[in-house]
């Protein structure tokens, strides 16, 4: 009840104020994108998975519902319970973040490398928590024959605002462009519909994504990619 008084207190105080004071009251009161924050929670994931142990790490963060690729689609807090660490976790770097526009999800990409020599990339869908904090909802990746190059910086996309009367038709949009009919889809939506990954695996257990992200009102193509069948080419 207090909490509520002094919700309608900040709104009355915010009306008389000004336009400015409302504004302000908006903003506080309105999810917003954190890609930052989404950095420092992959590296501190990363961290934690070199000074803990790398299924340790990987259960810490597991959002419930969390799904990871072995290479079937499992729920990952069950096949990380009790799973034993492997000597030397793989080291991991982000190089790139995209946001809704509300920060409900994050996608991040980057490059991996295990001790005994092999790289390859990652992606990570992050999904913030009622408590703030993120969390994977769903984690893939694959080999290279050679890394990715490294960039100055984390480089960073946060999706447009959309209106309320067109998040409907903006998931509408990201659903029509979905790759590889059939089989198994993962997809993942922020609550504002700005950012959409629609994610399957294919009968085969090749994998196949496209995230979009709203810009000027229509969903636009972020980043793509596959991963072949196990034994295939």
């Amino acid at each position: 009840m207090r909490f509520a008084v002094a919700l309608l207190a900040l709104a009355v105080a915010a009306c008389a104020a000004g336009p400015s004071a409302r504004d302000r009251y908006a903003r506080v009161l309105t999810p917003t994108a954190s890609p930052s924050r989404v950095v420092a929670t992959e590296l501190a994931f990363a961290r934690l998975a070199q000074e803990d142990g790398q299924w340790t790490a990987f259960r810490e963060y597991a959002a419930a519902g969390s799904v990871m690729f072995v290479p079937e689609p499992v729920d990952a807090r069950d096949w990380l319970k009790n799973r034993a660490n492997p000597a030397q976790a793989v080291a991991w770097q982000p190089h790139h973040v995209w946001s809704s526009c509300d920060g409900t999800l994050a996608v991040t990409r980057g490059a991996w490398q295990r001790a005994d020599g092999s790289v390859g990339y990652f992606t990570t869908v992050w999904q913030r928590q009622r408590d703030g904090e993120y969390r994977w909802i769903l984690d893939q990746g694959d080999v290279l024959e050679s890394p990715l190059e490294e960039p100055e910086f984390v480089r960073t996309d946060v999706a447009d605002c959309p209106q309320r009367d067109v998040a409907a038709e903006l998931r509408a949009q990201a659903e029509r462009s979905r790759p590889a009919a059939g089989g198994t889809y993962f997809d993942q939506v922020s609550g504002d519909s700005s950012l959409f990954l629609t994610f399957v695996v294919s009968p085969d257990l090749s994998r196949h994504w496209k995230l979009m992200l709203n810009r000027d009102g229509k969903m636009i193509d972020a980043m793509s990619g596959s991963v072949a069948a196990p034994g295939g080419e």
